[in-house]
């Protein structure tokens, strides 16, 4: 079964985003001054709603340790026919570039460092948008989430957009208050999350690398060479910021047992910004967020490479430093990588405009061609292909 059919979501409530509603064309514009207000009953019925799927399921401690058990990380692709420039289609799905406008969602507490707000497209569809011309993760996300999901092993949909925002600050980040008029976002990415019920005994959620142990393929679990692909894909990307909270764990659409367990447990990096860089202590963006020299500088094998030891460096928080991996492992993800056509690389980092990013960020250096990306990609894929582990 793919992972497009395993994660197909429920027709019924789901919208696409028409784009001539949209544009400012006054279709659904609405008065300046009931901005706030509309913000505020999106806010409420958001919360509303994470209340209401909190009260689906609440999972118990011992349910979710033997749901890991049961967990896979990966179901089948045709990788060479995965639009790259246009990601994941779904009924919320937006064009590239598209312009979205929306009503700014007043909140005085949002989580991480990087510059996001949330915005109301309707009053029963507030997205995350994250912007911001310093921020790599507008590139990175797109960069990552993309290739995730054409590989297989799940990933939220990310897509680059024009925002138009009724109620934002010029800097909603710095200034949380709303102001009266429009402000334009570009760059700007909007994040839609992967289908499914999040499995979580506590109020974070997430998972830890450390419980991938538990996961066990004779009760119906990954194989170690998916598990093992998955973390070499994170160093392959150098997905640093990999604590608990930063990942996710659900029970994919239609897998809610009448029982009330789950049967498709499906485990997925989440929050994946801070990538194709140089994974650092400090997760710090302008090493570790779309930084060409830092990435194609970062080899993929710490010493021998015969050994199989992963190159990335643990942070302060993260869960995953320099992991070992198996020769099935190796191979597994070898296996997917060269099906991936160059047309889909190129598409991947122009969709991405990672043109934006200075290939030092940080300095005056400009950003590093489309070729020089693709060809840093090839380099860095050819280190999975061409090594064996003896280990």
């Amino acid at each position: 079964m793919s992972l497009q059919s395993l994660t197909a979501a429920p027709a019924t409530g789901q919208t696409r985003p028409a784009p001539a509603a949209n544009a400012s064309n006054g279709k659904r514009e609405l008065r300046q001054d009931d901005a706030k207000d509309k913000g505020d009953k999106a806010k409420s019925d958001k919360a509303k709603g994470e209340k209401g799927d909190e009260a689906k399921k609440k999972w118990t401690k011992s349910e979710r340790k033997e749901l890991v058990k049961r967990a896979q990380v990966w179901a089948p692709t045709n990788i060479p026919s995965m639009d790259m420039r246009l990601g994941p289609e779904r009924p919320d799905s937006f064009q590239p570039g598209q312009e979205v406008t929306c009503d700014y969602v007043h909140e005085e507490d949002l989580p991480g460092t990087s510059r996001k707000f949330n915005c109301a497209i309707t009053k029963d569809d507030v997205v995350k948008v994250r912007y911001g011309e310093e921020n790599g993760k507008v590139e990175g996300e797109v960069l990552a989430t993309r290739l995730l999901w054409a590989l297989g092993f799940g990933a939220d949909a990310v897509y680059p957009v024009k925002v138009r925002c009724r109620g934002c600050s010029a800097d909603p980040w710095v200034n949380r208050d709303p102001e009266a008029g429009e402000r334009v976002f570009e760059p700007a990415a909007i994040e839609r999350k992967f289908h499914g019920e999040e499995i979580k005994a506590d109020k974070d959620g997430g998972w830890s690398w450390k419980e991938l142990r538990h996961v066990d393929e004779h009760l119906g679990g990954a194989p170690l060479a998916q598990i093992d692909a998955m973390k070499l894909l994170a160093v392959f990307i150098q997905h640093t910021d990999n604590k608990i909270i930063n990942e996710r764990f659900v029970c994919l659409p239609g897998g809610l047992t009448a029982g009330g367990s789950c049967d498709r447990p499906f485990l997925y990096m989440h929050d994946v910004g801070l990538t194709f860089g140089h994974a650092n202590l400090f997760d710090l963006n302008k090493e570790a967020s779309v930084s060409f020299e830092d990435w194609v500088s970062t080899p993929m094998w710490r010493a021998d490479p015969k050994m199989c030891v992963g190159h990335m460096r643990r942070s302060a928080t993260g869960m995953l430093g320099d992991p070992q991996i198996s020769e099935a492992g190796r191979k597994f993800l070898a296996d997917l990588l060269v099906q991936l056509t160059d047309k889909q690389l190129r598409d991947l980092f122009e969709v991405a405009h990672v043109e934006h990013r200075s290939r030092k960020p940080g300095t005056e250096a400009p950003g590093a061609t489309i070729d020089e990306w693709v060809n840093a990609f090839k380099a860095r894929r050819d280190e999975i292909v061409n090594n064996r582990c003896e280990k």
